[in-house]
């Protein structure tokens, strides 16, 4: 066999048609050809070997090295005359024979021996026909993914959850924002697990990663690993770019950004956070795993082949999380730069498992840039939020004393807040107590040590709730009635209380937080008490000018002139009582405990009075004509219209009233 293939050699040497000899000779001959590859193409190494013959007859057990890279010229230029043709698309042994001569053609031109220029020569033609095989393999066996393949890893990642609450929404507070949902337990419900194991795909088809690798050791050994990093890299690129595009992670310019309406920007930073976990965990970890195969005889080349084809998806990752960072601070898009703040910092520990040497580290370094920055723009979102709180003047008050809209707002914006309280205890840790202290709104009275035990988050909560508290305050003085200023007070003190022992707040803020603002509350009912009914029982007070019986040693007109006392009294109380009844059955107390507590209040305190004026002076009102008129209600109709109160509607006109 040997022999044989030695005769086909010498044959090819002097054959006119060597190109078609070639396709003849070798289709004529079965696998066993390739057993005698490396006999008939011999390495460089050993046949430059010290100890070498200085010449090897024609039936000696090893071809002599020219006369092996004789048949690697003829191979090499046979398939360089046929451009219509693709080695990698022949028979496997063809491919085969192919790279054995292309390996005695390279350790030729290494060796610098007399074939020296030849094999230069011979070396070109074979280089560009893989750089032309390689980009063929490389375009043909890509997977294509689309959007659902991409996102497959992130199907049970679900931060739709929250992506529909009000605080994504523009700040307007004259309108209600309904946040109850319970966002603190929606977002950690949908963070269960990890959604990326065994999430690496195949963006190569397995079949093609030997072929590859075989074009590429041969590229790079020939010193063209130049030529076959611009064509592995324009390709991957290209195709990488194509996924990202796929994921919803556009190419915009900071200008764009920053015009873009929020509606549209929201729907972006969200595609951006799924996005970059998809890029890096799937589209970038399947990257690298094949540069790994492909370029794995070069570190240096496979760490700078990746760096450059993953260039793209890092670029467009840099500028749009750099351009979100630096867009005006608004409270509504707190949510989403946290998210992309979280998202980024928890890829880039993998990052750094996937990025090595020096190029590999400027995008590290550029990813943290990225991060810090998008840091900063949180930081300087709550600081403009907390400017939002102080300043916001709206005059108009809310109909029947109700619970503000901006209450609602800011109430369940800090909620949704909690749900990153460890990335902000970080990105807060340089606020000292002493600091949020003197921040406090002049009518906060916090002692340094109860902010001293919150964390860096639960004290910047403090802080924006006493900037509410405190617009508040000033809300409740457009009310000309001091009565309904105290139920507007109430109703959202009590709201804000609610809001913190129902959610996370109440751990972070603490029992002291909410003893001290439920102690308010009741102040404040007492004020209520005292500004709504004290006049209604001035006129119920025993002031001694009246008798119980209407008779005694007194003359007539001093019995007279006490009757009409009496009976003014009950006609001023009659008035008084209807009046707080027209106005304050349309005043609203929507938690139902704090308006029952108020009806038993009021009725402890007028219910017993008039019972004791009637039953001592009734006799006096009670003659005459027109009796009724000054003795309208008895204690049980009095009972009866309290019930109305704070339900926000008219009074019904259906209770019993004592006729005489």
């Amino acid at each position: 066999m040997l022999a044989a293939a030695q005769h086909i050699v010498k044959s090819l040497a002097t054959s006119k048609n060597a190109a078609d000899d070639m396709i003849r000779i070798l289709s004529g001959f079965d696998h066993r050809f390739s057993s005698i590859t490396a006999d008939l193409f011999p390495s460089a190494a050993s046949a430059s070997r010290p100890d070498a013959p200085a010449g090897v007859c024609a039936g000696s057990s090893s071809p002599p090295p020219l006369e092996a890279f004789d048949a690697a010229e003829q191979l090499i230029r046979l398939w360089d005359a046929t451009q219509e043709a693709l080695v990698f698309e022949a028979h496997e042994e063809d491919v085969s024979n192919y790279l054995a001569a292309v390996d005695v053609a390279i350790d030729q031109l290494a060796a610098r021996g007399p074939a020296g220029e030849a094999a230069g020569v011979v070396v070109q033609l074979a280089m560009a026909r893989l750089e032309e095989e390689l980009r063929h393999l490389m375009v043909r066996h890509a997977v294509q993914l689309d959007a659902s393949g991409l996102f497959c890893s992130l199907r049970r990642l679900s931060l739709e959850s929250i992506d529909d609450l009000d605080t994504s929404s523009e700040f307007d507070p004259t309108t209600p924002h309904s946040l109850e949902g319970g966002p603190d337990t929606a977002r950690s419900a949908s963070l269960v697990g990890n959604p990326f194991d065994d999430q690496v795909f195949d963006l190569v088809r397995p079949e093609a990663i030997d072929d590859l690798r075989s074009i590429a050791e041969r590229m790079e050994r020939a010193g063209y690993a130049s030529e076959l990093s611009q064509v592995y890299c324009c390709i991957r690129r290209d195709l990488l770019d194509e996924c990202i595009a796929v994921l919803g992670v556009e190419r915009l310019s900071i200008d764009e950004v920053q015009r873009m309406e929020w509606k549209h920007l929201n729907d972006k930073m969200k595609k951006w956070v799924h996005g970059v976990k998809t890029v890096v965990r799937s589209l970038l970890t399947s990257e690298r795993r094949i540069c790994d195969q492909v370029l794995a005889l070069s570190d240096e080349l496979r760490d700078e082949c990746f760096v450059e084809s993953t260039r793209g998806c890092i670029m467009q990752i840099l500028n749009f999380g750099g351009a979100v960072a630096v867009c005006s601070r608004s409270p509504e898009k707190l949510s989403r730069i946290l998210d992309m703040y979280e998202a980024l910092a928890e890829v880039i520990p993998e990052l750094k498992e996937l990025f090595f040497g020096s190029s590999g580290n400027d995008v590290i370094c550029d990813l943290e840039g990225v991060l810090e920055r998008l840091g900063d723009a949180v930081k300087g979102t709550l600081l403009e939020f907390g400017k939002v709180l102080q300043q916001e003047s709206s005059r108009r008050p809310m109909m029947a004393g109700e619970i503000h809209p901006m209450t609602r707002y800011v109430m369940n914006y800090l909620r949704l807040l909690v749900v990153y309280s460890e990335t902000l205890d970080k990105l807060l840790d340089g606020d000292s107590a002493g600091d949020v202290h003197n921040d406090l709104h002049r009518g906060a009275d916090e002692d340094e040590d109860y902010l001293e035990s919150l964390s860096p988050l639960g004290r910047h909560l403090v802080k924006l709730i006493s900037y509410l508290e405190a617009n508040l305050e000033e809300k409740s003085k457009l009310y000309e009635d001091g009565a309904l200023q105290c139920i507007f007070s109430m109703n959202n003190i009590l709201y804000i209380v609610q809001k913190v022992k129902d959610s996370e707040l109440g751990r972070i803020l603490g029992d002291h937080w909410i003893r001290r603002r439920s102690g308010k509350i009741r102040q404040i009912s007492k004020n209520y008490l005292r500004m709504s009914w004290t006049k209604v029982l001035s006129f119920l007070k025993d002031d001694g000018h009246g008798s119980r019986s209407g008779s005694g040693s007194g003359s007539g007109s001093g019995s007279g002139s006490s009757s009409s006392r009496i009976k003014e009294k009950f006609k001023n109380f009659n008035l008084a009582f209807d009046e707080i009844y027209r106005s304050q059955t349309l005043w609203k107390v929507p938690d139902p405990q704090l308006r029952e507590e108020l009806k038993i209040s009021i009725s402890e305190n007028v219910i017993p009075a008039y019972r004791a004026f009637l039953g001592r002076y009734g006799s006096l009102a009670d003659s005459g004509r027109n009796s009724g008129k000054y003795i309208k209600y008895t204690p049980e109709d009095l009972e009866n219209h309290l019930s109305d109160l704070f339900e926000g509607s008219l009074g019904s006109t259906n209770h019993s009233r004592r006729r005489l």
